[in-house]
């Protein structure tokens, strides 16, 4: 215990690692910007869009959306360039000469990588997802132009136990929804059903029924009722089933937890990508420490072609990971596997390939 005190050489080390980092973020974030403000000009330039706009609205929510899609790429690329250095001037050498194990030479390193890790997760799990609702409505402003889905067809959902809805489409511009049906069941058994050639949503919850017929069943007894307009309340909005996989973005992950929880209750399918972003921000935190113990274990030993071959395994390493991922949760959004497996897969393999190199390094 007495040897995992912080001591002057974890400050510098922590120092350089956390600063190198936020080096790397800084320049990074800089030449993305330039990129997308020359890729979406023509955009910005329209009479509509303000300068106040594109400021507040999109770049102030695009910045950290971009960091906490790569922080773990820039957490190690931080690693390898800033420890390749202190090869290089076999900084690393002398402290394991003086009797530091490579075991306590990683104590910084975790350290700096923890305050990383929460640092990100909270950030995506409970400050950004508010962020990134306003930089996709700018977006569909004034660069997708509407992509938000404002149709549906064939919608079955659960409103509560027992009570089934179902649309035969749905239009979000006028309300409406038609050819819809409401079933209510007694254990298996049907007890009554409502048919109307329209539905009309009002607001939270209330609804509108129109030209509807009630057919309630008590054994071989049939009552039938009808009428033009009738107004209900049915626990269910148009947004639990009008989907668009970006808005799992805007969601925390309590908010995820309780979406997903619903949706899986009222049997509406098409939620992968909300499993996929819950079990992701929480995979993603762990991997700052396998990419930090890769770049260690990849870059502690001083090598003939100096820091060049080590930034360039590291990059090569670490797009394979990012690939790796995507190609994963490809497969979980086709149902191949669970999004919980297809978000932990990377991490499983890259710890394997982690500990490996670790048994390599340097002692």
């Amino acid at each position: 215990m007495k040897d995992l005190k912080i001591k002057r050489i974890d400050k510098y080390i922590i120092k350089q690692f956390l600063g190198t980092f936020v080096f790397i973020l800084s320049g990074l974030i800089l030449i993305v910007v330039v990129f997308d403000v020359n890729e979406k000009l023509d955009k910005f330039m329209a009479p509509e869009v303000t300068l106040k706009e594109i400021l507040l609205d999109y770049y102030v929510n695009f910045i950290p959306y971009f960091i906490s899609m790569f922080s773990s790429l820039f957490t190690f690329i931080a690693v390898i360039f800033f420890t390749s250095k202190l090869a290089d001037r076999s900084e690393i050498i002398a402290m394991l000469s003086a009797g530091m194990s490579f075991n306590r030479l990683m104590y910084p390193y975790i350290i700096s990588a923890t305050i990383i890790a929460i640092s990100m997760f909270t950030l995506s799990a409970y400050v950004i997802p508010p962020a990134n609702a306003k930089r996709l409505d700018f977006e569909y402003n004034y660069i997708k132009k509407n992509k938000k889905p404002e149709r549906a067809r064939s919608v079955q959902l659960e409103v509560e136990p027992g009570v089934i809805a179902y649309f035969d489409s749905y239009d979000n511009k006028s309300k409406m929804g038609y050819r819809f049906s409401l079933y209510r069941f007694e254990g298996k058994t049907l007890v009554s059903r409502l048919t109307a050639n329209s539905i009309k949503y009002d607001s939270l919850y209330n609804w509108t029924v129109i030209d509807y017929i009630i057919r309630d069943f008590d054994g071989m007894h049939e009552k039938i009722s009808s009428g033009t307009r009738i107004d209900t309340t049915l626990m269910f909005m148009p947004q639990d089933f009008l989907i668009a996989e970006d808005d799992c973005e805007t969601m925390t992950n309590p908010q995820l937890s309780e979406f997903i929880g619903r949706q899986k209750q009222r049997g509406i399918g098409n939620i992968q990508m909300f499993e996929i972003e819950y079990h992701r921000r929480i995979a993603n935190a762990f991997s700052y420490f396998i990419l930090t113990a890769i770049g260690v274990s990849l870059s502690s030993r001083k090598k003939k072609g100096g820091m060049g071959l080590n930034i360039g395994v590291g990059l090569g390493l670490s797009f394979s990971y990012i690939l790796f991922t995507t190609v994963t949760s490809s497969f979980a959004v086709s149902g191949m596997v669970s999004p919980f497996v297809a978000c932990w897969i990377p991490n499983i393999v890259y710890t394997l390939i982690a500990i490996y190199l670790y048994r390599k390094a340097p002692k």
